[in-house]
């Protein structure tokens, strides 16, 4: 084959193979810059089920693999605090109520030497989440396994807790996490629609 044929062949092969890339980049946008593909919030690495047993704030049993077949809001908060807690759960309602109908929503304590039952309740009534949402206490042998399976610091003299909302799918695993700064309602309500809320 002439040089010259075998350049322009080499050209239209890198075109073909340009352009084919080109396609391909530009039909798939991949993950949002918050998200992944299809969700608002960032998609989890696959971690498997972590199963937990608490009583929330009637001294009522929850264990999390009840809810399985069910998408899951699971967050962690404390009673007594000012900023971010209610205005994570003032997120959380607003996605149960743009979604039309509640889906189980736990918060598990991140200070249990503060959060009593009584303050855990009084907490969810100021929230309007009493009956919409449980709240998960007890004392820091129980709590401290679930917070680093979930990846969560507690509330600290000096430091904030991890401020997180995650989405558990109905096969107890965790799909979607929301840092709080991100939390929006209307993006919630769409990830748990997504899961099969």
């Amino acid at each position: 084959m002439p040089a010259r044929a075998r350049l322009a062949l080499m050209v239209a092969a890198t075109l073909a193979l340009l352009g084919a890339t080109g396609f391909v980049v530009l039909s798939d946008p991949g993950p949002k810059d918050a998200g992944g593909p299809g969700f608002e919030g960032a998609v989890r690495p696959a971690i498997p089920p972590q199963d937990f047993t608490l009583r929330d704030q009637d001294g009522k049993l929850v264990r999390l693999s009840d809810f399985r077949g069910r998408p899951i809001v699971l967050t962690f908060m404390y009673s007594t605090c000012r900023d971010t807690c209610p205005l994570t759960a003032q997120q959380i309602k607003g996605a149960l109520d743009d979604l039309g109908h509640d889906v189980p929503s736990l918060a598990v304590s991140v200070d249990p030497a503060q959060d009593t039952p009584a303050r855990a309740r009084l907490f969810l009534m100021r929230q309007g989440l009493a009956g919409r949402m449980r709240f998960l206490l007890g004392d820091r042998a129980q709590l401290e396994p679930i917070w680093k399976a979930y990846g969560i610091a507690p509330q600290g003299d000096a430091f904030d807790h991890s401020a997180y909302v995650l989405l558990i799918d109905r096969q107890g695993r965790q799909r979607v996490g929301w840092p709080v700064e991100r939390l929006f309602p209307e993006g919630l309500a769409h990830d748990l629609r997504r899961l099969g809320a």
